[in-house]
């Protein structure tokens, strides 16, 4: 019988439970188990994360911490596309040149570079070197150049590039997780005056746990553009834009998976749109949290976390005419389908205060439904407890605090 070698019992194995598989075919001759369980895991991680890369025979994939860890291909694409509108402004008498100061294992870089005539991708580790040299290779991106080396000292020694990328490590000597920008490695903070003398453009992704006021307020004026990444309605990333040639912050844009709202805080100041909170003026200078009255049949929406992270409930209701249930809510409603809305859009059933016969009546023949709770003095668990009522269906629940302060449970449906 031929004996296995370890790519093919990758091959074979590529579909198995990992940790079963791992029990089955611990001793098993002439296979390096370990690394043949990094690539089976890495595989599977890929083909939920970047489908490109587990189509393409050949990709190496390190351990399993580094494959939950790195960008979605979804997220990569964003960032390119961004790159490729930000270059496509300038110039065009010279090569462009990407410089990724945070190499890693290469996600974002892969779909980058693409974007530019040249790629340098810098790390400091060999082994994710080592790595993302044969991954390019594979991947066909002839542009990119791999250099093992520490980002600050080879920023102070090249010359002048189109675009800058960084994505600070997040975790300390420790292994601990870091939050704050000083306290990522490497300090782009730091690092901010020098990258923007040595590139016409710079892009960091941060931490999605940071508040991007402060955040923007610290790097100053230099950045231009403010990107808040969500893909599956969970919050990825927070992207900095800066360049020396910006004046200030002109673009905040929240993303999440093919919903994008962009807007500008300098002319919603002109237009007096100035809240983040939902607590100013409308457009036209008008006071908009009025107590509502919730009939059936408005729509009810729920903005995505970019929006919620955002705090720009301001501008969703000049926007799209909807306006919040309350300061605190989150929750907005319009008589008329806002078409595009950043988030999930529901048609109201009924509305029911925690009156017992209001609620028998709301709720009646419902066995299940899907309850949020906003600004509600109970959580989603309790409050299912409560009403006795399953996980799931077609029905939602949200529960919420009206402007004055009367506590409801809005009964909708999607739309």
């Amino acid at each position: 019988m031929k004996t296995m070698n370890t790519e093919e019992f990758i091959m074979l194995h590529r579909n198995d439970d990992v940790r079963a598989l791992a029990l089955k075919a611990a001793g098993a001759k002439g296979i390096d188990l370990g690394y043949a369980l990094d690539q089976i895991a890495g595989w599977q991680t890929a083909r939920r994360k970047l489908p490109q890369w587990a189509a393409t025979e050949g990709i190496k994939y390190p351990p399993h911490l580094s494959m939950e860890q790195c960008s979605s291909e979804q997220t990569a694409i964003y960032k390119a596309d961004v790159a490729q509108r930000l270059v496509s402004g300038l110039p065009r008498e010279e090569e462009s040149v990407l410089v990724d100061l945070t190499g890693g294992l290469g996600v974002d870089f892969s779909y980058m570079a693409r974007r530019f005539s040249r790629g340098v991708y810098v790390e400091r580790q060999s082994h994710l070197c080592e790595l993302s040299r044969h991954n390019m290779g594979v991947l066909g991106i002839s542009q990119a150049e791999v250099v093992c080396a520490d980002s600050e000292q080879f920023m102070g020694q090249m010359g002048h590039v189109t675009m800058i990328f960084a994505d600070p490590a997040r975790r300390d000597s420790h292994g601990g997780r870091t939050f704050a920008v000083a306290d990522c490695t490497p300090d782009v903070l730091a690092m901010r005056d020098e990258m923007l003398t040595k590139a016409d453009f710079v892009m960091l992704k941060l931490s999605p746990m940071l508040d991007w006021h402060k955040t923007v307020a610290d790097f100053g004026s230099c950045v231009g553009e403010v990107h808040i990444v969500s893909a599956g309605n969970e919050c990825k990333e927070l992207l900095l834009v800066m360049s020396a040639r910006f004046d200030g912050l002109t673009s905040v844009t929240c993303v999440n998976d093919g919903s994008i709202f962009s807007y500008n805080p300098q002319t919603d100041i002109q237009r007096n749109i100035t809240d983040e909170d939902g607590t100013g003026d409308d457009a036209n200078g008008n006071g908009s949290h009025a107590p509502l009255s919730l009939q059936p049949g408005m729509s009810l929406y729920e903005p995505n976390p970019s929006v919620m992270k955002a705090g720009c409930f301001g501008r969703i209701e000049a926007a799209f005419g909807a306006r919040q249930i309350s300061r605190d809510s989150h929750l907005f409603v319009s008589e008329q389908r806002a078409v595009g809305f950043p988030g999930r859009a529901f048609v109201i059933k009924a509305v029911s205060s925690m009156n017992r016969k209001e609620l028998k009546k709301a709720l009646g023949g419902i066995g299940k439904a899907n309850i949020t709770t906003r600004n509600f003095p109970m959580k989603a668990e309790g409050l299912r407890k409560r009403l006795k009522l399953g996980d799931g269906g077609d029905c939602y629940i949200m529960a919420t605090t009206t402007a004055d302060g009367s506590h409801v449970l809005i009964i909708c449906a999607k739309e």
